[in-house]
């Protein structure tokens, strides 16, 4: 029986300045175009989010394939998964350095290998081998993130407090834009993708939720499909995607897991982060515990973009508020 088809994205969750918040919408908005496009055209669901990755990971808004983060020393690691709910195949790579985009070096591991995962020179030569052009790691790197690499050594010299995984409100260059999409199409398959260039100043190899099945990806069309962004090591303790689909599986709505999933990874291992959740029926969640978290939307009715706000009071009560308000079906 056909399904109406839906596409869910983020665009990361952080404390995203007022000043680029134009742009993160904008290039949430793009990366739906791109993957609807695919997707009303009959496409699978698969190929609907590796397109829409794929324009977040060429958008330097984001954490993701050009204009990521650096790491300790002056370079750009990139790591990314995708996988398909209908046959629970999956492809990964992580500490990638000549790859443009991850997400397809990932989506040519889930199609062109009985393996599931690759990471650094291995995982270059394979997607080399399938055809993929390699470039040079300086091709990744952008002047801002020079910046920004400098001033976080400059603050660790210095002996300041390391805000990188604070989630607060202080911590607006070291942010989490981690880029993700689940979607569902005609056809009732559900499939996820998320990529990620890691947190500013990390150590040369080290790899996060992102890229590792059931942490910051998942996908099961007996349950749902999810994508989570934020701070990588309380999420991979906590295997925290496959927990919140493990839930939907249980008969839970994805709109009440999406926000018991963020309460428990802050009440359980302190993390801060964002989700993006899909059932196979059609309802979604989302939620964060960071101050912003861009978002989009889209069905039959069109595309819907925004930034989901966290209001904190005294007794640090969350309340999201978005323009337009957040889209719970």
């Amino acid at each position: 029986m056909p399904r109406s088809p839906i596409l869910v994205l983020h665009g990361g969750a952080w404390d995203i300045p007022a000043d680029l918040l134009d742009a993160h919408e904008q290039g949430v908005f793009d990366a739906l175009q791109e993957g609807w496009r695919i997707i009303e055209r009959g496409g699978t669901a698969l190929d609907a989010v590796e397109a829409a990755v794929t324009t977040m990971e060429n958008d330097p808004a984001f954490d993701a394939g050009r204009g990521s983060f650096l790491t300790r020393d002056g370079r750009v690691q990139l790591d990314a998964l995708i996988m398909d709910g209908a046959t629970l195949r999956a492809g990964g790579v992580a500490c990638v350095e000549r790859i443009r985009n991850p997400i397809q070096a990932a989506r040519l591991v889930l199609d062109k290998s009985p393996h599931v995962y690759f990471v650094g020179p291995g995982a270059e030569a394979f997607a080399q081998a399938q055809g993929m052009t390699l470039i040079d790691n300086s091709e990744l790197i952008l002047d801002r993130e020079r910046q920004r690499l400098a001033e976080a050594q400059a603050r660790e010299q210095a002996g300041a407090p390391d805000q990188t995984f604070s989630g607060g409100s202080t911590s607006n260059q070291d942010s989490h834009d981690t880029v993700g999409a689940v979607a569902l199409d005609s056809d009732g398959r559900l499939a996820a993708a998320t990529s990620t260039g890691g947190t500013l100043n990390k150590d040369p190899g080290r790899v996060g939720d992102s890229s590792l099945i059931g942490c910051g990806c998942y996908a099961d069309n007996a349950s749902a499909a999810v994508s989570l962004t934020g701070w990588g090591e309380p999420i991979m303790k906590l295997v925290l995607g496959k927990w919140a689909t493990d839930r939907v599986l249980a008969g839970r709505s994805p709109e009440q897991v999406a926000p018991e999933a963020m309460a428990y990874l802050l009440r359980r291992a302190g993390g801060h982060g964002g989700i993006i959740l899909l059932a196979p029926d059609g309802r979604y969640g989302l939620a964060h515990n960071t101050p912003r978290m861009a978002w989009g939307l889209h069905t039959a009715d069109g595309p819907r973009t925004g930034t989901l706000v966290r209001e904190q009071d005294e007794n640090e009560t969350d309340t999201d508020q978005g323009a337009p308000a957040p889209p719970w079906n």
